[in-house]
């Protein structure tokens, strides 16, 4: 027996919620079918529990730059009920409330392994060793995600090691932590570790800085903070041995220069690979393993009829949550006949850190601009130019860039380092987006006094390069 729906999503994360969500809105029999947890990563292992046990060290660091605040801030964070929060933020890993929201949108939830078969048809192995398949009238779209990619490091994949689930579920502050990868989930990680009370925090980054694919600037300032913070940063050396003489015995590593660092926990923070391996896109002509590539629409490349979309981390565009949900939203549109597509998505990525400071952009860096033929300008400012940063606390400090395209006179990449920066970050977004000129943002006024004067200072600093070129 088939079962016929109108749209069926592999993958329940945030983008597949979303497209499984807005289809069935429109009035579409759609099913969604999952493996694991109804969520997905973000949820569960990633984006929520992440900043959960971040929010701790954020928030005492912030107490204590006020003078009357720092000493209300003076004694020691409770790492039991900062796992406490985590654990009720994930609801102990249990998906009721997500299965319910999809179920009030009229969602079928389908539990198991999903591979297509065929055009528009997918077969579901149950966890009973049952087959049940289902086929698409409209659309299948896959939205399955990522996992974590393991460098061929020798002895790594021999060692227990901590991925981005295990590190974010674990049950008890480890006294020693390594770190492999200064992107967005080692230096997340590495640092909220640290603020609950690990004892020694080291991060292993190959590249010259921290967060590589940023401003040059916003690595080296973060590194700064966390050396303050008593966290061992190592760039540009490569591990190139791992081992444990026992699974609950520590960990040693061997980096390239010779050293030797020892820990009792191994985050290995190097990447994501598309979980793609095992969909059956070789029955529809698609490469397995790879990134599926799609076009602005986000319909698969090389399918015929247009009936199979890949959406989120998947498809390799935009490795982020908020990425998934636009996606989702402009997949559902296109499957509802509304022609949204994506087309304006490579020139606003916005994307954030949440470290202490927060590293905060979108758009374009400058070398990335440069790289296209852009002839650019770069304005830049320090937060602590601004009256806000002053009443905001003690020693707060960062830098605020923009890149403006010269010939069209508007904004076309920002980065933000320092505190809470990233509730910033939206308007220029919208600025970018929207293409707006720089002599329209001049009549964008910000409110005195906050940190968002920073535009303020931008474009003055802005209007007067152009009056000494």
């Amino acid at each position: 027996m088939v079962d016929e729906y109108d749209v069926i999503v592999i993958g329940a994360g945030p983008g597949g919620e979303v497209v499984a969500g807005r289809c069935a809105d429109g009035g579409l029999s759609t099913a969604v079918v999952e493996r694991e947890l109804v969520g997905g990563e973000c949820s569960f292992w990633g984006c929520m529990p992440s900043k959960a046990l971040l929010r701790p060290g954020d928030v005492i660091a912030a107490a204590r730059r006020v003078p009357g605040a720092r000493e209300a801030a003076a004694g020691e964070i409770d790492p039991g009920e900062a796992l406490n929060r985590r654990t009720e933020i994930t609801n102990n890993w249990d998906d009721t409330y997500q299965v319910r929201w999809l179920e009030e949108h009229n969602v079928d939830v389908v539990r198991g392994i999903a591979r297509l078969s065929g055009t528009r048809t997918i077969d579901v192995a149950g966890e009973d060793g049952s087959t049940r398949t289902l086929s698409a009238r409209k659309a299948v779209v896959i939205a399955t995600g990522t996992v974590p990619a393991v460098p061929p490091i020798e002895g790594l994949r021999e060692i227990r090691t901590w991925d981005n689930r295990d590190v974010t579920a674990a049950k008890e502050v480890p006294r020693r932590l390594l770190v492999l990868g200064g992107g967005a989930i080692g230096v997340e990680m590495a640092q909220a570790w640290r603020s609950l009370g690990a004892e020694e925090v080291t991060l292993i980054e190959a590249s010259k800085r921290l967060l590589p694919s940023e401003e040059p600037f916003s690595g080296d300032e973060l590194r700064e903070a966390f050396e303050e913070q008593g966290i061992v940063v190592v760039t540009g050396a490569r591990m190139i041995a791992a081992s444990r003489t026992a699974d609950d015995a520590p960990v040693t590593v061997t980096l390239d220069d010779g050293r030797e660092l020892v820990s009792d926990e191994i985050l290995v923070a190097v990447g994501r690979r598309p979980r793609s391996r095992d969909l059956g896109l070789e029955k529809v002509g698609v490469e397995p393993g790879a990134f599926i590539q799609v076009g602005d629409d986000l319909r698969v490349r090389g399918v015929e009829g247009g009936w199979l979309y890949a959406i989120g981390d998947v498809n390799g565009r935009a490795l982020l949550t908020h990425m998934a949900k636009y996606h989702a939203r402009c997949a559902a549109d296109q499957i509802l006949g509304n022609g949204t597509d994506a087309s304006r998505e490579s020139r606003a990525v916005p994307r954030v850190v949440f470290t202490d400071p927060q590293v905060a952009a979108v758009g374009l860096t400058e070398k990335q601009a440069r790289a296209q033929g852009i002839r650019v300008r770069t304005t830049r400012c320090d937060l602590s130019d601004v009256a806000g940063a002053l009443v905001s606390g003690e020693g707060i400090k960062g830098s605020i860039q923009m890149i403006i395209d010269e010939e069209l006179q508007v904004p076309i990449g920002a980065t933000f380092v320092g505190p809470d920066v990233g509730d910033m970050l939206h308007g220029a977004t919208i600025a970018i987006v929207g293409e707006v000129t720089m002599s329209r943002l001049r009549h964008a006024v910000p409110p005195f006094p906050s940190l968002s004067e920073v535009w303020l200072k931008l474009i003055e600093n802005y209007d007067a390069q152009g009056r000494t070129s």
